[in-house]
């Protein structure tokens, strides 16, 4: 990641002038923020967009804050004020495809237009994932992530609701790879049980998005004090963060109030794979 005190920030080691070096600085802050500023940044990350192009007004209504409180937010960060804060994000568009974003808006998930409609919308969601998978992932975090996996003699894999078909995925691929792999599935809530064996040569997997699955976080945190935890998640915010030694960020877009899903199997493909030539090698 950037250093928040680098050549991103601004004049005198103001504020931060990119996305990276801001991103890099709420990380640092985030346990110390209070409740209501932790909140904009919450939002921020996750909608740079609506940062970019939105009044203080509308900004603060879809972040469920007051306009003074995002007053507030950026001048905390050292900016003289939300606009100034803005220009970050007005950069991080101009360096981004915005076309996927527009033609996005530009579609209707209206019945009266079809299936064809919707294939089109939910196409175009997936590649707007697929492209922010692309651009916030670094090889380093992949690097670490494989070391993890590919060193751990049992992988265990969870994830409820929405990503418990990534971790399904998991579980096949790691099984036609032949690496020993658990899936927590915690049906019956016996996922404490299930992962009462793990060791420290183990290692856990974890999936999980907003709204945060309570057994997934309450498991992740129990099992982080003794094994290392890779996660996979939507925010820098995610009470999955704490409990990982290497961690993911997928934004997924969305079409019609429903989530791809697109960018997550793409990445879960990319580990699963690189785990297993990293273990074909040794």
């Amino acid at each position: 990641m950037s250093d928040p005190a680098g050549a991103d920030r601004g004049p005198e080691g103001g504020a931060p002038r990119s996305f990276a070096a801001l991103r890099d600085l709420l990380l640092e802050r985030r346990a110390t923020l209070p409740k209501r500023l932790a909140q904009v940044a919450d939002f921020a990350l996750d909608n740079p967009d609506d940062m970019a192009f939105g009044t203080v007004a509308a900004v603060a209504d879809l972040a469920g804050v007051q306009p003074s409180t995002l007053v507030r937010f950026a001048q905390a960060l050292g900016y003289e004020g939300f606009s100034d804060l803005q220009t970050v994000f007005h950069a991080l568009l101009r360096n981004r495809w915005p076309d996927y974003e527009e033609r996005l808006r530009a579609l209707s998930p209206d019945s009266a237009a079809g299936p064809a409609a919707l294939l089109a919308g939910f196409c175009e969601s997936a590649s707007l994932s697929l492209s922010r998978l692309q651009e916030r992932t670094s090889g380093e975090a992949l690097e670490r992530a494989v070391d993890v996996l590919a060193g751990a003699d049992t992988i265990y894999v969870l994830g409820q609701r929405r990503t418990f078909a990534v971790a399904a995925y998991f579980a096949y691929a790691f099984a036609k790879l032949k690496i020993r792999c658990v899936l927590v599935d915690n049906v019956g809530s016996l996922g404490p049980d299930q992962v009462a064996f793990a060791e420290a040569k183990d290692a856990l997997l974890a999936v999980s998005f907003a709204p945060y699955t309570p057994s997934t976080i309450e498991i992740a945190e129990r099992l982080a004090s003794r094994l290392p935890v890779v996660a996979i998640t939507d925010s820098p915010f995610s009470p999955l963060v704490a409990s990982a030694r290497v961690w993911f960020e997928v934004a997924e877009a969305d079409f019609g109030a429903f989530r791809a899903v697109s960018g997550t199997f793409a990445l879960a493909m990319t580990l699963a794979v690189a785990v297993g030539q990293r273990r074909a090698k040794s």
